[in-house]
């Protein structure tokens, strides 16, 4: 597979400017001055928008005169494809091989704007030429006047489109425009008020998972609390060594108690024998 890739499309800046030139010149110009600079922007390398060009006043004139063709050319390049000039061949001003070629690149734009991936069967019909070497030829020189970036699949025959420039749109296709960014607008908005709503579950989940959070640390403190109040309790007093102490205090007074009155009497019978 080889990829093709500029770093810039047509239509930026510097290409718009040489539009102006042809646009400022055809302003003043007239009959075969106005011809001239009409094939010359089918040549100009760089140049693939005309519908600036096409709402000037001294080319929508010539639809109504002897030269009625070349402005039927221009709508061509603007809004039309290679297979639409073989259909009107006949009845237009000849093309020459650079024009042909302007015009082969202006329709695999209009593929690529459709589709991703592009047979070569489908290119090879659509643009006229005699091989694939002469396609993929086409191709490269498409990409390097920055109408497509795309890469070249030469084992399974086919073109795979990554962008490409846009085309001039006619006035009545403004609508349809129009509805499909509305309608992209109005699905944004609904996603955002998804998002809102996710967002806000979101939040509310996190408040009562840090409450938990809270409270579980809260009965944690406590369990530790008591844990500790206990085992002060034992080593201070351990389990029945105050009662044991207890009873063996009593039970030795006793014994004392008991022991003096032997005493006492083996001392009187100590003293009666002396």
């Amino acid at each position: 597979m080889v990829s093709l890739s500029q770093t810039s499309m047509a239509g930026e800046p510097k290409h718009s400017n040489q539009l102006e030139q042809f646009i400022l010149l055809a302003k003043t110009a007239k009959g075969p001055a106005l011809i001239t600079i009409i094939n010359q922007l089918l040549e100009a390398p760089g140049v693939y928008v005309f519908g600036e060009f096409l709402e000037l006043p001294c080319i929508q004139e010539l639809f109504k005169g002897p030269n009625e063709g070349y402005s039927q050319v221009l709508n061509m390049f603007a809004y039309g494809t290679y297979q639409d000039y073989k259909v009107f061949r006949d009845t237009l001003p000849p093309l020459t091989e650079t024009q042909k070629n302007k015009l082969r690149h202006l329709t695999i734009v209009n593929l690529a704007a459709n589709v991703q991936v592009i047979p070569y069967s489908l290119l090879l019909r659509d643009l006229e030429v005699d091989s694939v070497r002469q396609l993929e030829d086409l191709v490269i020189e498409a990409v390097y006047a920055n109408v497509i970036r795309c890469k070249l699949d030469q084992c399974k025959q086919q073109l795979e489109v990554d962008a490409c420039i846009g085309r001039d749109v006619r006035s009545e296709g403004m609508c349809h425009i129009a509805s499909v960014l509305a309608l992209w607008c109005s699905g944004c908005e609904s996603v955002s008020a998804s998002i809102e709503q996710e967002v806000g579950r979101v939040s509310q989940c996190r408040e009562k998972h840090l409450q938990s959070l809270h409270q579980l640390e809260t009965e944690v403190g406590n369990i530790t609390r008591m844990v500790l109040t206990s085992t002060s309790s034992q080593e201070m007093d351990p389990l029945g060594v105050g009662e044991q102490e207890g009873e063996g205090t009593v039970a030795r007074a006793e014994r004392r108690h008991t022991s003096l009155p032997i005493i006492s009497k083996a001392k009187t019978f100590t003293n009666q024998r002396h």
